[in-house]
């Protein structure tokens, strides 16, 4: 494709975390971009709410949702890639709510890809590494075998197999993007690394945590954001998974005492059992190989954790009551 100069491009889920620094890239790019975000009431549209006005004037917002299939024909009419990172994504919630996650992830890439076969855009799928469960071999390469340890996690294997689906039975160009764990600005505290800091920065005695156990690899959202245009750039990345991840792992507990160092605070953890996953469904660790990428579209990481988690302290901080306001939920 070259340039996203003038490109005509939709982005599902553009106002979620990872989404919404998508936008703020495909905008700097000189993309024209419109945003399927998920209809409310409130005429809220999540991060996008706070966007810069560069960016807000720069977009189309189109309310709807991804389990509607006339919505997403129309958000897909006329665009040239779609990015589809809609998608229901909380683990704890899974487990009380499966059939929701076969509803909107699954059910909701096949709307997505069949708009895209009718109107002939290139289209770009959001995966996970959850799709791997606890790591059989590290690094963890696309051969790495498939492990359903959550609902959340089998139904993204499904909705991974339905996109892939109609690169070989309709020729469609799909692209499956497969980020480790991303974190930065604009996270909530149903993830890790804020709901840490939102603590630390609270004043808080004790942290309450999960399992301090499990190791990850965490890659920060502009190398996220990054990778998704490179690989959408790519030919070779058609027809298959590619991994986005930094390549280093650290434990949930060493996180912590990192953490600490960086803010400053001290504080003794408590395991939380609210937040423990069942003992079968926790991934105990992930470990990313991104040299697939890095080979077919020369994409690397170029953010450090350490310098990561340094510009996410400084945002936690300065939004905590925000934070605070919402809590941890599941």
């Amino acid at each position: 494709m070259g340039t996203w100069t003038g490109k005509r491009v939709l982005v599902t889920g553009g106002e979620g975390f990872i989404g919404s620094h998508l936008v703020d890239l495909l905008v700097q790019q000189g993309a024209q971009v419109t945003v399927l975000v998920y209809y409310n009431s409130f005429g809220r549209w999540g991060w996008l709410d706070t966007a810069s006005e560069e960016v807000r004037n720069a977009i189309t917002i189109l309310p709807g949702d991804v389990r509607d299939a006339r919505r997403v024909d129309e958000a897909v009419e006329g665009q040239e890639v779609v990015f589809h990172l809609a998608a229901l994504i909380g683990i704890p919630y899974s487990y009380h709510a499966a059939e929701s996650y076969v509803q909107t992830n699954v059910t909701g890439t096949f709307h997505v890809a069949e708009a895209c076969r009718r109107h002939g855009a290139r289209m770009i799928h959001t995966s996970t590494s959850e799709v791997y469960g606890t790591a059989l071999k590290v690094p963890i390469d696309e051969d790495h075998p498939l492990q359903p340890q959550s609902p959340y996690s089998a139904s993204k294997i499904g909705a991974d197999m339905m996109a892939l689906s109609y690169f070989h039975a309709h020729e469609l160009p799909v692209a499956v993007v497969r980020p480790f764990n991303t974190y930065g600005p604009r996270q909530s505290t149903r993830a890790v690394i804020p709901t840490i800091l939102a603590q630390l920065y609270s004043g808080a005695k004790e942290l309450h945590l999960g399992s301090i156990s499990p190791k990850r690899d965490f890659n920060y959202a502009t190398d996220t954001a990054s990778g998704f245009l490179a690989l959408a750039d790519c030919d070779e990345a058609l027809g298959r998974a590619t991994n986005i991840g930094s390549g280093r792992e650290i434990s949930i507990g060493d996180l912590v005492e990192l953490l600490c160092e960086i803010t400053g605070r001290s504080v003794e953890i408590t395991t939380d059992e609210d937040r423990l996953r069942p003992t079968g469904s926790e991934v105990e660790r992930l470990l990313c190989d991104h040299s697939l990428a890095t080979r077919i579209s020369g994409w690397t990481p170029e953010i450090s954790l350490e310098e990561g988690l340094r510009r996410t302290a400084e945002w936690v901080e300065s939004h905590l009551v925000e934070l605070e306001a919402g809590g941890y939920h599941i």
